[in-house]
C-alpha cells in the first residue's frame, strides 16, 4: 500500500507537468497564428482602403442613372396621367352640353 501512496503522487506529478509543457507549446503556437492572422488581415485591410474610391466612384454613378431614370418614368408617368384624364375630362363636358 504504501507502494501505491508513494507511486501515484509521482505519476501525477509527471503527467501534469507533460500537461503545462503541452499548454505552453500550444499557447505559443496559438500566438504565433495570431500574429500570422492579424498580418493578412491588415493586407486585406489596406487592399479594400484602396478600393473604396473605385466603389465610391461606381456608387456616385448608379445613384445619377437611378435619378435619370425615375425622372423619365415621372415624366412619361405624368403625360399618360393627363391622357387618361384629359379624355376623362372631355367626355364628361360632351356629355354635360349634350344634356
Amino acid at each position: 500500500m504504501s507502494f501505491w501512496l508513494d507511486f501515484l503522487p509521482l505519476i501525477i506529478y509527471i503527467l501534469l507537468i507533460i500537461f503545462l509543457i503541452l499548454g505552453i507549446i500550444l499557447g505559443i503556437k496559438l500566438i504565433i497564428t495570431l500574429d500570422k492572422v492579424e498580418k493578412v488581415v491588415e493586407d486585406v485591410n489596406d487592399k479594400v482602403q484602396t478600393l473604396n474610391g473605385f466603389f465610391h466612384i461606381i456608387d456616385y454613378t448608379t445613384d445619377k442613372i437611378a435619378l435619370a431614370t425615375d425622372r423619365v418614368v415621372d415624366g412619361i408617368a405624368s403625360i399618360f396621367h393627363k391622357l387618361m384624364f384629359s379624355k376623362k375630362k372631355k367626355k364628361k363636358k360632351e356629355s354635360d352640353e349634350n344634356e
